[in-house]
């Protein structure tokens, strides 16, 4: 009898924790209701969404969050809740015809017609006249274009007219028939095959379908190759399927390079002697070729972007966006003397936005291509290590000669501070060369962060130095200077991580022959235009002079303004000397340096 009672309590004790695991939605949903009664309707998508992440099997609960998005006007949202309310309940008449409707509204025929043609067979009424009114022009429309294929079956317009129509009434026969027949009267035309390969996949032809998915990803423009790029098997294909793809896609050098490659025959790279395989036609409508552009540049397709943005030029002249993808285009093809050209016309756009994306990248480009560009910075910063302010500018002219690999250059620059000189044990240690340097120079243009340069000039020191014998002397220097950043820089849209560095070898005559580095590291986040960072920096030189050869790190900050060429920077720094011979003061220092940074080009 004890053993009775003991099944029987486990059996309650089973049946009550199954039960407050299956109302532990209840809480939830019963607030969702309560905004939904009072008009909230984001608080009620809230709330129901919240009660399907506990209980996501509830149809009800699908059905109800699919009717208040409908509130809200998020069709799209809705038909998918309507989609997983009818996958879970199969017998609701209703939520399935609410669905069908749906997809009806929001481009999806194909789902439409087969869930009223479901419905329609039950005899629900409603479904049975969207049916009617979804299948009877395409019933029409293929009949039409079989007798135009009839009269003439090198119409390819027809042809591809009337696969896709069978296609949306699920005659897959026809379709498939049809998409194949379109594209042998153009083989160029290879996203037709992904078309044929989605019709014969429904057919349950996987290997045919495989070889066509084979074909178009070979054989197509990059555009076509990505899209059947996603649709491939999980393995590389083998190869009997590049074999079945080449039965059915015989002009595909690339199909024989593959197989080829692996026959162990000459590899695909070396086999320069085939056909071109041929472009896509650019006779589409102009908002295809439009839209097909600014798809192939944002993945990446450049070659591709560049065709269709001109065919869609060609269709409309006064398309200022087109103007402006061109520019960008051609920006990233590296072509930026093309690209002017496009942002110049862009400039002109009615559409303020447009317009003024033009014109600041046609002011970031046309400097590049003045004859004479000037460029002037200036970085006066204050130290607590010296207590005295710093200043270093520079003003350079270059000459720019397309046809010459080096850019000659007139300069001019300044490096003093305001203090002159500290007193230290015996004599005095001068802060700065406080000088002003005419120079004549050469420079190259950056290639991937590093430019290099050399000059010679004459120095002016503006103050004279106790013992100081003459005013002007020889300068001669050189080096190179290599700068990278990774990430959210200042300014970046977003906000995110950033690194920095900058680097600098400079060969100075004055300083007996001496050779410096100079390495300025960063990292930090970046929030707009404010960044937090942490620095890590060094300095050295080849004579192993204790003044040249330091590290420092700590944090700092830089912030500047929209619209403003200064960028400011406040840094807390601990250093530490290298060698500490000759060194009058403590091997290691603390810091705090704040600078402004002022640049300009013309």
């Amino acid at each position: 009898m004890r053993r009775w009672w003991l099944i029987l309590l486990t059996v309650w004790l089973a049946v009550s924790a199954h039960a407050q695991v299956q109302d532990a939605a209840y809480p939830v949903l019963e607030k969702a209701y309560k905004s939904l009664n009072a008009q909230d309707y984001d608080g009620a998508v809230a709330g129901f969404r919240e009660a399907l992440a506990i209980a996501p099997e509830r149809a009800v609960v699908h059905k109800q969050l699919g009717y208040t998005l409908l509130k809200i006007g998020e069709t799209d949202a809705a038909r998918d809740q309507f989609a997983e309310a009818m996958r879970l309940d199969p017998h609701d008449d209703q939520v399935a015809l609410e669905y069908a409707f749906l997809c009806y509204e929001t481009k999806q025929p194909v789902a439409a017609r087969r869930t009223f043609d479901r419905l329609a067979r039950t005899g629900n009424a409603a479904a049975k006249e969207a049916f009617e009114n979804i299948d009877r022009p395409l019933r029409e429309g293929i009949d039409r274009w079989q007798k135009a294929v009839q009269v003439d079956p090198g119409n390819f317009s027809a042809q591809e007219e009337l696969a896709r129509l069978a296609e949306q009434r699920d005659d897959l026969g026809i379709a498939a028939d049809h998409y194949e027949k379109a594209w042998r009267l153009r083989t160029e035309r290879r996203e037709l095959l992904l078309d044929l390969g989605r019709i014969w996949k429904q057919m349950d032809r996987e290997e045919d379908a495989s070889a066509a998915v084979i074909a178009a990803w070979r054989g197509g423009t990059p555009w076509v190759s990505d899209e059947a790029r996603e649709l491939l098997p999980q393995h590389y294909p083998y190869l009997a399927d590049f074999e079945r793809a080449l039965a059915l896609d015989p002009t595909n050098w690339q199909l024989v390079d593959d197989i080829a490659f692996q026959k162990g025959g000459i590899p695909a790279k070396t086999l320069q002697s085939r056909p071109a395989i041929a472009a896509p036609p650019e006779n589409a409508a102009p908002e295809n070729a439009k839209a097909m552009g600014e798809k192939s540049l944002e993945k990446g397709y450049l070659g591709d972007a560049l065709k269709y943005l001109q065919a869609a030029y060609e269709s409309d002249p006064q398309d200022y966006t087109v103007m402006l993808k061109l520019g960008w285009t051609y920006n990233m093809l590296k072509d930026d003397r093309e690209a002017l050209h496009w942002f110049a016309l862009a400039r002109g756009s009615p559409d303020a936005a447009t317009a003024e994306e033009a014109a600041k990248a046609y002011r970031n480009l046309a400097p590049e291509f003045a004859l004479f560009r000037t460029t002037f910075w200036a970085f006066p910063v204050f130290s607590t290590r010296w207590h005295d302010v710093f200043g270093y500018a520079q003003v350079k002219t270059e000459l720019r000669l397309r046809w010459l690999p080096v850019r000659p250059y007139l300069s001019m620059r300044l490096l003093g501070d305001l203090k002159g000189t500290l007193e230290a044990g015996i004599g005095a240690e001068y802060l700065s060369e406080r000088s002003v340097i005419f120079a004549a120079g050469l420079a190259t243009g950056p290639w991937h962060g590093v430019t290099g340069w050399f000059e010679a000039g004459e120095a002016l020191m503006y103050r004279e130095a106790p013992g100081q014998t003459r005013r002007t002397q020889p300068d001669y220097r050189g080096g190179f200077s290599f700068t990278k950043g990774l990430g959210h820089l200042i300014g970046a849209e977003s906000p995110g991580a950033f690194a920095e560095t900058n680097d600098d070898g400079i060969f100075i005559s004055r300083f007996s022959d001496d050779s410096f580095l100079y390495s300025q590291n960063r990292g930090g986040y970046t929030l707009g235009n404010f960044q937090m960072l942490w620095n890590a920096n060094l300095t050295a030189d080849a004579q192993r002079q204790y003044w040249a050869n330091f590290v420092e790190t700590g944090p700092g900050l830089r912030f500047r303004f929209n619209g403003m060429p200064v960028l400011f920077s406040a840094n807390l720094l601990r250093g530490a000397y290298l060698f500490n011979q000759y060194n009058p003061r403590r091997p290691n220092y603390n810091e705090v340096r704040v600078g402004v940074w002022y640049a300009f080009t013309r």
